[in-house]
């Protein structure tokens, strides 16, 4: 199917073939069915999309608007006779103009509901450069969120050595510190770079009054008219992204708690070191939730509880110091956390009269999870909850999204340095909804019915929907990998991953075979992935080398909302570990809903 050209490894001086890019079978089979004589008119075209991309709005003028933006490529011979030839109709498919995701769309959820009704772009100490214990604090990762789109920004504060300013760094660690001021600057200047809708500053504060009130007067400084100041203590209802365009809410405890609730998150610190695994280069595969806990887990738990007893008096003087706190400084909370006291279950009773945000721990939210699901997804129909990486997470890895976002968690934190499959992930739900950062949660997990039964996450649900993938063809690694970064004597032997990470019941990775030495590999493999719960699924895909006798080489990733997808064959970019588009490495695949 394609044609072999013969090239000259330039480090062993052997010949090798090479795959010249021709068009798959079936997208010729299909050029014939739209066109006459080989050639591919606007009113050809335009049946194309409307009958195989499904396209049902596509006019004769947007078929003639893609011809038009093909005529810089007249010089390869895209044009037959005044229409398409096969080449420029496989140069379309295979290009830049015909994403899997609509790039005219934006945004296009209902942007006027309450911020509890969203799923929310959310990191975890955004401040960090590495790891968790020794890397360097600085307000880079935090400008490179912001231009991702990540709406919410964790800031740590505390004092600095001569207790007369505020740093920003992860307490009790030897991370080094960044001055607050400097992190609240670009906050200000990138903040709306990438979206309009709010960001939410979460604040974890071990400071004094009059520190606090030092914070308060450099965010009043900093942010000006963009500082949301709420009207009275709490939100009975909270306000909607909408309302809220290029403004900036703080969102903390009440200060005297952080005392008092720090030591659980610092004991988890303590144990960093457990729980540990050796990641693949690229992550670790996404496991889902295993409400088996380990003897481990368990003594953790009572250790954690008995710490935490055993600190109480800990930090007398500044405990005694937050009593008082400043007033100027709690004004500006206008999003009120909780912390977890007593029994878990008890932190989601919530307040009819008032909205809150909880934080839990992953593995706090895993053990409510177990028997609490429903009450999970009830709290966030009005209240926000944000669970955060357990604490044995040293090195930033991060867990699978997913298990929140089933329950209706809003704010699912991750170490948006923590390159693998999870972040993968999170990176694909929030190129949704035009990228903007917020995600309007699915209907089921807003609605309540009769004694005020709300969505199981462990129900067993019907197959709503299946989604077919066809995978053609890959290209582009030969201009964006070095000639020997696969193989210094060969061309790659590249296969595929292609799965779904949704509810469990949808959750499956599948494999093409490997091709071997060939830099741009044909597989014309179908897969197809029933959906129990389509408006969380997302698309994963990877393409790995095989090697023989080391660990696979990476080639490429995407991840996809399901929900979002446009039927028809589409040029799937791929990207880097880091999440960054390579600049021609892509698939051509196909995606139908039966």
């Amino acid at each position: 199917m394609l044609k072999q050209t013969y090239k000259v490894c330039f480090c062993c001086q052997r010949r090798f073939k090479l795959a010249v890019l021709e068009a798959p079978e079936e997208i010729k089979i299909i050029f014939d069915k739209y066109s006459e004589n080989g050639v591919m008119t606007a009113q050809h075209l335009h049946c194309f999309l409307v009958q195989e991309q499904k396209e049902d709005k596509a006019t004769i003028a947007d078929a003639q608007a893609i011809l038009d933006s093909l005529n810089d490529l007249k010089h390869l011979n895209v044009f037959h006779k005044g229409g398409l030839s096969l080449k420029g109709f496989f140069k379309f498919l295979f290009g830049d103009r015909n994403p899997p995701l609509s790039p005219l769309t934006g945004v296009h959820h209902d942007m006027t509901a309450p911020l509890s009704h969203y799923f929310i772009y959310t990191g975890h100490n955004s401040y960090l450069t590495g790891n968790q214990l020794s890397s360097d604090c600085s307000d880079v990762p935090i400008i490179h969120a912001l231009q991702r789109g990540v709406r919410v920004i964790e800031l740590d504060l505390w004092r600095n050595s001569t207790k007369d300013n505020v740093h920003v760094l992860h307490g009790r660690t030897l991370t080094t510190p960044v001055e607050l001021i400097k992190c609240l600057r670009s906050i200000k200047e990138h903040a709306f770079s990438s979206s309009d809708y709010p960001v939410v500053i979460t604040l974890e504060d071990h400071l004094t009054p009059d520190l606090q009130a030092k914070v308060a007067e450099m965010l009043t400084q900093t942010f000006g008219d963009m500082l949301l100041l709420p009207d009275s203590e709490c939100f009975k209802e909270l306000p909607s992204p909408e309302s809220l365009k290029k403004r900036i809410i703080i969102s903390t405890k009440p200060p005297k708690e952080y005392l008092e609730a720090k030591e659980v998150k610092d004991n988890e610190d303590s144990r960093r070191g457990k729980d540990l695994t050796d990641e693949e280069t690229w992550g670790m595969e996404v496991p889902y939730l295993k409400p088996n806990f380990t003897s481990e887990d368990k003594q953790y738990d009572l250790d954690e509880e008995e710490e935490e007893h055993e600190d109480e008096n800990d930090d007398e003087e500044e405990s005694k110091s937050h009593q008082f706190p400043a007033p100027e400084y709690k004004r500006l909370i206008a999003i009120h956390a909780g912390k977890c006291k007593g029994d878990l279950k008890d932190a989601l009773r919530g307040d009819s009269d008032k909205v809150s945000r909880l934080s839990l721990s992953e593995r706090q939210f895993e053990k409510l999870a177990e028997h609490h699901g429903m009450d999970i997804v009830r709290f966030t129909q009005q209240n926000i909850l944000r669970i955060y990486p357990k604490g044995t997470r040293i090195n930033s890895s991060n867990f699978n999204p997913l298990i929140g976002w089933i329950h209706g968690a809003q704010m699912v934190a991750f170490n948006m340095q923590g390159y693998g499959r999870s972040l993968w992930l999170m990176h694909g739900m929030f190129r949704a909804n035009g990228g903007c950062g917020f995600v309007k949660k699915p209907d089921f997990l807003l609605k309540r019915g009769p004694d005020n039964k709300v969505f199981d996450p462990k129900e067993k649900l019907p197959i709503k929907s299946t989604l077919k993938v066809t995978l053609y063809m890959g290209d582009g690694w030969y201009y964006d990998f070095r000639h020997n970064h696969f193989d210094a004597f060969s061309p790659p032997d590249f296969y595929a991953r292609i799965g779904i990470a949704g509810a469990p019941a949808d959750s499956v990775m599948k494999k093409t075979k490997a091709l071997e030495d060939n830099w741009i590999p044909a597989w014309n493999e179908q897969f197809e992935f029933p959906l129990t719960v389509p408006e969380l699924a997302l698309l994963r895909i990877e393409v790995h080398e095989y090697d023989m006798s080391e660990k696979d080489d990476f080639g490429g990733q995407s991840c996809l909302p399901v929900w979002e997808l446009r039927e028809g064959i589409r040029a799937v970019p791929l990207h880097d570990r880091k999440g960054d588009k390579y600049k021609s490495v892509k698939l051509l695949m196909r995606f139908q809903f039966v």
